[in-house]
């Protein structure tokens, strides 16, 4: 809507290219209708972030990890992204995300916006799929600054955007989630060798 989730995630992808992995970054469909994204202004950022290929279900099979942004909305997931996962029931039931790694990002207008429920309401969805789940490490020390307004938290990184989205990422915030990429990714790196047995041994209980 207003590029604050996009510049996040290109700060999770550099995080993941640190930790020697590849990401890839893919938007989710779009369900507002054109007359909304034209009257919220979304219209002329959404030219560029049309540009970024859309998800297929299947990609999330093929990934180790996949970490999830999603903005605020009343303390929760966006409709976009709820619709998305709502649609995954296809791997729920094969096991298709079961024991690779899950994270969360997130934005919100205001400090106290939602933004640790938006992002814990989202892990019991990832919890269902039986990922394993990864945040933010308080050895990310940024997350405890009292010297200026900022997001991040032990659950993921975020970024408040301001009521009117004035406000992009800080240099704080951008370091968080390049943080967040390349620990989920280095974590990603030692498990997925061993997801197949991971699987086995879950199969004879």
């Amino acid at each position: 809507m207003t590029g604050h989730m996009h510049k996040l995630a290109e700060a999770v992808c550099e995080g993941i290219r640190d930790a020697g992995c590849t990401p890839r970054m893919y938007r989710v469909p779009e369900t507002l209708p054109e007359e909304v994204l034209v009257m919220t202004g979304a219209k002329a950022f959404q030219e560029d972030f049309l540009k970024i290929p859309e998800i297929k279900r299947d990609e999330l099979s093929r990934a180790d990890a996949v970490i999830f942004g999603t903005p605020t909305r009343f303390g929760n997931m966006c409709g976009q992204m709820r619709q998305f996962l709502d649609s995954t029931g296809g791997l729920w039931k094969t096991g298709g995300l079961t024991g690779k790694v899950g994270s969360v990002f997130t934005s919100s207008a205001t400090q106290h916006g939602g933004q640790e429920s938006t992002i814990l309401t989202t892990q019991i969805t990832l919890q269902h799929h039986g990922m394993i789940i990864a945040g933010l490490p308080y050895l990310f020390e940024g997350q405890s600054k009292m010297d200026e307004i900022t997001g991040c938290s032990p659950y993921g990184a975020s970024t408040i955007t301001g009521s009117a989205g004035e406000r992009m990422p800080s240099e704080n915030e951008l370091s968080g989630a390049r943080t967040q990429g390349r620990y989920v990714a280095e974590i990603a790196k030692a498990l997925a060798p061993k997801r197949d047995e991971i699987l086995k041994i879950f199969s004879s209980c």
